[in-house]
């Protein structure tokens, strides 16, 4: 995808989900490695179905905002914190109301000065201490969720969609088990997860044939890329699973 320098981009969101409790002070750690969902955007309604997002890693804010994922550097100062406005973001087009959701968004990302956290909440505040958006936690936690491939490796370098009325499934249990269809099959594996550290190990699936143009192959693609996930992250409604090396084996939204 064509990345383009923006200072503004995009979205908003109906309401926080999976919250998880983030720490309560205001040093760089409070920020780094944190993620965020768009909970109250003040002046603006909401767009039902967009789930704008916001993390901070490795000196980067990065996100989507319901349309187009965006990406930038940040710095923190004890409570003080301002977005480069250097922001790098896709190009999609999207529906009247969700850019207009989307420029306001960005609009307060971009003008942020300072921010506060409280239980599971993160104010971004402008420079005379308005409140200019409100985000929740967003839980990391995999146990007890259901996902739905949109998009598989298919090995050859590149994320490929799935055939045309196929679902491929994933459920993480709470037993370090998980288990689903991989399109045709059903299989079964364990899975460890630390932090963002995922791997997977003991995978098993049914030996059905199924005969599909495509589909055996992308079963196949879908139970290699397993093999090689080495880390993970929610953002959202999605999942990503990706290799060692940061390439993106599997994407996929909440079923």
């Amino acid at each position: 995808m064509q990345l383009r320098s923006t200072a503004l981009a995009t979205m908003m969101l109906l309401a926080a989900t999976s919250c998880a409790v983030a720490p309560a002070s205001t040093d760089l750690k409070s920020l780094d490695d944190t993620a965020w969902i768009l909970a109250e955007l003040p002046g603006v309604q909401p767009v039902p179905g967009t789930v704008p997002t916001l993390r901070f890693a490795d000196a980067r804010a990065t996100g989507t905002d319901g349309c187009n994922r965006f990406s930038g550097g940040y710095t923190v100062t004890g409570s003080a914190l301002e977005i480069d406005t250097r922001v790098a973001s896709t190009q999609m087009a999207c529906p009247p109301e969700v850019m207009r959701l989307a420029d306001a968004f960005m609009t307060a990302l971009l003008g942020a000065r300072s921010f506060r956290i409280a239980g599971d909440r993160l104010q971004l505040l402008s420079a005379d201490g308005t409140v200019r958006a409100t985000l929740a936690a967003q839980s990391q936690e995999l146990a007890g969720t259901a996902w739905q491939a949109t998009g598989i490796n298919n090995g050859k370098g590149g994320v490929v969609s799935l055939v045309a009325g196929s679902t491929v499934t994933l459920e993480f249990a709470a037993d370090g088990k998980a288990s689903g269809s991989a399109g045709c099959n059903r299989f079964t594996t364990s899975y460890q997860a630390d932090g963002p550290r995922l791997s997977f190990s003991n995978t098993a699936a049914t030996r059905r044939a199924c005969g599909a143009a495509g589909l055996m192959e992308q079963e196949q693609a879908f139970l290699k890329a397993l093999e090689s996930v080495a880390t993970t992250r929610i953002e959202g409604e999605r999942l990503e699973l990706r290799n060692a090396q940061g390439s993106l084996l599997a994407s996929l939204v909440r079923g």
